[in-house]
């Protein structure tokens, strides 16, 4: 939050003090004189780090009601000290409203190759780079060291998130709405190395890619229960091999799936394939790469750009190094694929991630390999145009934006690859155009973050600190 928006929290903060410090004293005295002091305040600490900790978070203060007031006199001294406190309390609720201005993101990170010990985790982390508090871990949750938790996705609402793993046959939810957070395992058997996943647009669905068996899952969004696993019935028509990214629009009823690599890297997919989103059913696959098939493009992310008409997907190829475009055709209902840009021309390989802006007429493309962040101006989806690329580090991968699009992160690191896991992520300031710098809690501390996503507030206005207030 910033500028316009800060006057204004501060503005309306004032005003509460105000009301606060006029209706309290009246409150107070129509209690005939209830007193209120201040107990030991219990505190619980707040991560700096995964392994210290240091600051507190006030949970609860305790009232005591004390005797009756028997003097006129005393009752007018006694409310001094209460307006006194009234007007804190209005500072104090500035101070509250400041703190919904935080940015916080939800990291999932794993230990670096090197160290002799093995540990993964989510971290709550400040990534505001105006806040005190930038680049503190606030708090953790631990995962099993051999997860190997990969991918962190939101259902429609944001209430929940599910967390993808390439090490288990199991899909991990966690609901959003509650404090502490819980983590929940779903079991997918049908299901090795899972990628990605996408949700319906009515909130009931999600759809998830497993590179290893060659297969999606469609699950029960309400139950979070698994209810068909789609794969290869009949290749000469379509098939479904080492999917990886995954886009959904139910306006066309059109579910997309890349086809990535063999797990151990043994082998290349070269296709993307289109399935009936209401069913499942698998209707075409088609070629994605420039070369003579088989390519060995290994398509990777796939995204419908957002407001587009007709629809369009944009595909990133993560061997070929190449941008490619896919547009739906209304009256043949079927997509047309081409290439609309080569990263190799400015030396750069493996592009991984795609964002859009809210309005959709901006697009960034990361690459892990030197490290790059790739702007587009996306106002026609069907030919994005290049405008610049911003440096990050090796491994960028995953991007997010601050909720006023102001900031843009960077996470650093693919699949704990040597020469591809900076372990940075990278703070660039879209609107003054520069890199800020980089957060390098995890790194410092041999890890790598393997996904970067804002974390939504579910909570009261003043953010996730103040909904740990006990009342």
């Amino acid at each position: 939050m910033h500028d316009i928006e800060m006057l204004a929290v501060w503005f309306s903060s004032v005003i509460t003090g105000v009301i606060l410090t006029m209706l309290i004293p009246r409150i107070v005295s129509e209690s005939r004189g209830s007193e209120i002091t201040q107990d030991a305040c219990e505190r619980i600490p707040a991560h700096q780090g995964v392994h210290k900790r240091e600051g507190s978070i006030i949970l609860t203060g305790k009232e005591h009601t004390s005797h009756r007031l028997g003097h006129d006199t005393y009752k007018e001294d006694s409310m001094k000290p209460v307006r006194l406190f009234t007007l804190l309390l209005g500072l104090l609720l500035t101070g509250t409203a400041s703190a919904s201005a935080e940015i916080l993101a939800l990291i999932n990170y794993e230990s670096k190759a090197n160290q002799p010990v093995r540990r993964e985790g989510i971290a709550i982390m400040d990534i505001d780079p105006q806040s005190t508090d930038f680049g503190k871990i606030l708090m953790e949750i631990p995962l099993p060291s051999d997860l190997v938790a990969h991918h962190i996705f939101f259902n429609r609402d944001r209430t929940k998130a599910y967390v993808t793993a390439l090490g288990k046959s199991v899909l991990h939810v966690i609901d959003l709405t509650r404090f502490p957070y819980r983590f929940r395992g779903i079991d997918v058997s049908d299901c090795q190395v899972g990628e990605d996943l996408v949700m319906s647009e009515d909130n009931k669905t999600w759809y998830l890619t497993c590179m290893g068996s060659s297969t999606v899952i469609m699950g029960d969004a309400r139950t979070d229960k698994p209810i068909k696993t789609v794969g290869t019935t009949d290749p000469a028509v379509a098939m479904i091999l080492y999917p990886h990214g995954i886009a959904i629009h139910n306006g066309i009823d059109r579910v997309l799936v890349s086809s990535t690599v063999k797990p151990d890297i043994s082998d290349q997919g070269d296709s993307g394939t289109v399935l009936e989103a209401s069913t499942g059913k698998l209707l075409s696959t088609h070629k994605i790469g420039s070369k003579p098939a088989p390519t060995k493009s290994a398509p990777v992310e796939i995204m419908f750009s957002p407001n587009a008409n007709p629809p369009v997907v944009h595909i990133t190829n993560l061997m070929e190094g190449t941008l490619w475009a896919g547009v739906w055709n209304p009256e043949r209902k079927s997509f047309s694929f081409y290439q609309v840009d080569d990263f190799g021309l400015r030396q750069q390989g493996m592009p991984l991630e795609m964002l859009y802006n809210t309005k959709g007429d901006r697009l960034f493309v990361t690459t892990a390999k030197p490290g790059f962040v790739n702007v587009y101006d996306n106002s026609d989806p069907k030919q994005p145009k290049f405008l610049k690329t911003i440096a990050a580090a090796a491994g960028a991968h995953h991007t997010l934006l601050s909720p006023d699009e102001r900031y843009l992160f960077v996470q650093n690191s693919l699949l704990n690859l040597e020469g591809l896991s900076d372990g940075s992520i990278t703070v660039i300031d879209l609107k003054q155009d520069k890199i800020l710098g980089s957060i390098d809690t995890l790194k410092t501390q041999g890890y790598n973050p393997n996904c970067i996503m804002l974390l939504p507030n579910h909570f009261q206005k003043g953010g996730l600190r103040t909904s740990l207030v006990v009342k």
